[in-house]
């Protein structure tokens, strides 16, 4: 007996029912811990409050202003603070994902108040005598001792040269915008110049209910384009001279992180164009250099952040790494000595480092040991040979450490368990709940119920399924599959989230999800296996998962769709028109349609050089094969003109396909949104997506 859905949940109203459900608390990332104490500050409205982590209390106001705080830092020598506020409106000037223009004060030891308009990526010297920040593509220095602010850099210049910031792609593909690091003396300041002079420009139109629209221009390197140059260069404050660190004689390469080690040694990574090579190079104070540390791989080494490499002391080091076993695990290197000894071990992976015991005995870290669906909380010795499951309660764990590693603020969820927030020792022993409502053991409705199945070519891959209420197995419903699919990511994860495909549940539909081949956390060959074909195994999975959903007594077989954003949405798009028909409707949100047109890093770091791979971009792109699509396919194609990740111009080539091919579809255009659809577009195309499926699924 086939279901029929009979609407009427809407996208606020599951989020308001999913609001109601489940209890209040503290988020342990709000908290800023105090260096130095066991004390973490808390902004609350207009004021910053510093608690105990270990004890209840009222809190010690240490701060206070006439607006609403948006963030608030105090200077490394607890006298000053930097901070934003709320004045009506934000201050803040999206550029793009992460970075942002702001207005800044900065409170005085005697009281007064300074402002600082209009800069980003600011931040205190170690020995709080000075402010840096980028201005106009250049850097600046502010003297707090005699209010002097002079430039360090002069030739900063749109779509040409930038100095201490990242370009678009490093922002994007690398996660960070401030580049620029202090000598822990504060003697120097390291920078990376970008020189963009090269790099071909990208134009977006913008409207913005104006009578003439006008063009937005930037850098954008496409795949096999040309990319920034970038140099690493280290100002002198005491003689304000600057010397160029050289960095090899490639200039076609990527410098994704500097810093300084304890010991005052500046360092830097160094990444081929290939990203197959990575080295960790180490100055000198004689200005030599040598490589500390070495890794490559036939296909790739993943894009190094932060937590690649964690120094423990001048000389000793922690490397995340998963080209050693094929799992990512911890490694203990020596400057002097190299790779000491391996600190874990195993078929499951080493996720986040969370940080290092003050004594540099143990160090802390999330991992997939009990499930690649689950995370949670272990440490152990620098010499690997004692392991300790410090949080193990079924689900998925998020942690924060304090200042000195004595207390963990964390968050835990499972599908059959609201999230709770609360304050751990060390040892794993609850000390304080940090819920502002009581927590309950209701069993939450709408859950994610996991199994796994394997393909026709024999590989087992996991999925979720989420029921309607009421669910019965002896009647047929429609499903809705939801993926991403993209390499390393995780849809399947045992924690409580949802997004709008649960007011389909809330509906009478089924919700299902896969994670293909090429997804995250189940090892190194799993995850690879995807190199230079991207687009292939991952919709030959997709396409077996929903010959499986539709083998399924409970499923209409006649009724399965389809979606997916970014990522997503170019294996949407694969799998309808590849689907022969098997899917009734497809969304594709902001869908990469040819990797041709997307970025460098990302690009080429899973499916090479276009000009050695062409095959690996052109077979899979949606564009060559728009003369697949089923008249049993309704098609839904959704983007947002001032998307500057994935570009509107994948889109219109793909409209163009379709055209061509005498293909009739669906189009949803959201003006001047980016790939989010912010600033103002989240809400209706999450309740044009339910309305689109209650109507041709």
């Amino acid at each position: 007996m086939a279901f029929t859905a009979s609407a009427q949940v809407s996208y606020l109203q599951m989020v308001e029912a999913r609001n109601q459900s489940a209890p209040d608390y503290i988020a342990p990332a709000s908290l800023t811990p105090a260096v130095g104490t066991d004390q973490y500050m808390e902004l609350e409205g207009n004021c910053v409050k510093l608690y105990d982590y270990h004890k209840e209390s009222e809190g010690v106001t240490v701060f206070t202003t006439d607006h609403v705080i948006m963030s608030y830092v105090k200077s490394p020598d607890g006298t000053m603070a930097l901070y934003e506020k709320w004045e009506g409106a934000s201050p803040r000037q999206e550029i793009y994902r992460h970075s942002f223009i702001s207005d800044y004060y900065i409170a005085c030891p005697d009281g007064s108040t300074i402002k600082i308009d209009d800069v980003r990526d600011i931040s205190f010297s170690p020995d709080s005598k000075f402010l840096a920040m980028s201005y106009n593509n250049d850097i600046f220095l502010y003297n707090l001792a005699t209010n002097e602010i002079y430039n360090i850099t002069d030739d900063g210049r749109w779509n040409h040269i930038i100095n201490g910031t990242t370009d678009w792609v490093y922002e994007e593909e690398y996660g960070f915008t401030k580049a620029y690091a202090f000598s822990p003396n504060s003697e120097e300041i390291a920078y990376l110049k970008f020189d963009e002079s090269l790099v071909k420009e990208f134009e977006m139109m913008r409207y913005d209910n104006n009578l003439y629209n006008t063009a937005y221009r930037f850098k954008y390197p496409k795949a096999g384009e040309e990319n920034s140059v970038v140099t690493l260069h280290v100002y002198n404050l005491a003689t304000r001279q600057t010397r160029k660190i050289d960095t090899g004689a490639e200039t076609n390469q990527y410098i994704p992180r500097i810093g300084y080690t304890p010991a005052g040694n500046l360092f830097y990574y160094r990444v081929n164009r290939l990203q197959n090579h990575f080295e960790v190079v180490m100055v000198d104070a004689d200005g030599s250099q040598r490589v500390v540390y070495n890794e490559q791989d036939e296909r790739y080494v993943e894009r190094p952040n932060d937590e690649t490499i964690t120094f423990v002391d001048g000389d000793r080091f922690i490397v995340r790494e998963e080209t050693s076993a094929g799992w990512f695990h911890l490694y203990l290197h020596s400057v002097a000595e190299g790779r000491l000894c391996a600190l874990t071990s195993g078929n499951w992976e080493v996720t986040d480092i969370v940080g290092i015991s003050p004594d540099k005995k143990l160090v802390y870290y999330m991992s997939t040991e009990q499930s690649p669906l689950e995370r949670h909380l272990y440490s152990v010795t620098l010499d690997g040979k004692k392991k300790t499951c410090i949080l193990s309660k079924p689900g998925y764990w998020r942690v924060y450490p304090s200042a000195n590693m004595k207390y963990f603020a964390a968050e835990h969820s499972a599908t059959d368990c609201y999230p709770t927030s609360a304050v751990y020792n060390a040892k794993g022993k609850m000390l304080r709940s940090l819920m502002t409502e009581p927590a309950t053991n209701e069993v939450p409705a709408y859950q994610r119920k996991y199994a796994t199945f394997t393909t026709e070519r024999g590989d087992e891959l996991q999925y979720f399924l989420i029921y309607p209420e009421k669910f019965d197995p002896a009647k047929q419903y429609p499903v809705l599959m939801t993926q991403y699919s993209g390499p390393g990511s995780q849809e399947i994860a045992n924690r409580w989230t949802t997004d709008w495909e649960e007011t389909l549940a809330r509906n009478g539909y089924i919700v299902a999800c896969c994670d293909a081949r090429g997804t995250g956390y189940r090892g190194e060959e799993f995850k690879k296996v995807t190199y230079a074909n991207l687009g292939y195994c991952e919709v030959e999975d997709q396409l077996s998962f929903a010959r499986h959903l539709a083998s399924q007594t409970f499923v209409d077989a006649n009724r399965i769709g389809i979606y997916g954003w970014s990522y997503g949405g170019f294996m949407a798009l694969g799998c309808a028109l590849k689907g022969d028909g098997i899917f009734k409707m497809a969304i594709a949100v902001a869908p990469v349609t040819s990797w041709r047109y997307y970025d460098s890093i990302y690009t080429e770091i899973y499916n090479g050089l276009p000009q050695d791979n062409p095959s690996g971009y052109d077979d899979n792109s949606p564009i060559n094969f728009a003369d697949r699509l089923s008249l049993n396919t309704r098609l839904l194609i959704i983007h947002g003109t001032a998307d500057d990740n994935v570009h509107f111009q994948n889109a219109m080539e793909m409209c163009r396909a379709l055209n061509d091919a005498g293909k009739q579809y669906d189009m949803m255009v959201y003006p001047d949104q980016n790939h989010s659809m912010r600033p103002s577009g989240m809400i209706h195309i999450r309740q044009k997506m339910v309305d689109y499926c209650l109507e041709n699924l």
